[in-house]
């Protein structure tokens, strides 16, 4: 369960840098081993997180989404998939994963929202300002070369 416990720190540190209103849903899988251990995956996240138990009856959730069982699927506030990370990009000990929930936040594709947060703007400016901040201290700057950034390549996946 050190899934649900990376998740829970994903979802606070999120929250505390202004993303709010974030739903988080972990999908059970259908299997009899998974079932039984329903339980102890829901005591293992907090009340923010919901975690779907799938019937055995119905289609598998994964196969309709065209995902796998540790994949994340991350939608924008309109309901639109932006990103479907599959391993090893869904290990939550990578970035892979809060980076594309914090684009999904921040892009403003469709213009004005009736969803988006009251703050975004400055919000999503501090995001982006400590990323810069932070590939300034890891790339080198050769004294007297001008300084640029280059930003990781973004794979979107839309289905």
């Amino acid at each position: 369960f050190t899934f649900s416990i990376r998740l829970e720190d994903l979802r606070l540190k999120l929250e505390n840098e202004g993303l709010v209103n974030i739903s988080y849903v972990v999908v059970n899988h259908q299997g009899t081993q998974s079932q039984r251990k329903f339980h102890l995956l829901k005591e293992s996240v907090s009340d923010y997180i919901t975690v779907y138990q799938q019937d055995e009856q119905q289609a598998d959730v994964w196969t309709t989404l065209n995902g796998n069982k540790d994949d994340f699927l991350i939608y924008d506030r309109c309901g639109r998939l932006v990103y479907h990370l599959g391993l090893p990009y869904s290990f939550l000990s990578f970035q892979y994963v809060e980076e594309s929930i914090k684009i999904a936040y921040c892009e403003n594709k469709c213009g004005n929202c009736s969803y988006t947060e009251p703050d975004i703007d400055v919000i999503c400016e501090n995001i982006t300002k400590k990323a810069d901040e932070k590939l300034a201290e890891i790339e080198p700057n050769p004294a007297g070369q001008h300084s640029h950034h280059h930003h990781p390549h973004r794979h979107r996946h839309h289905h």
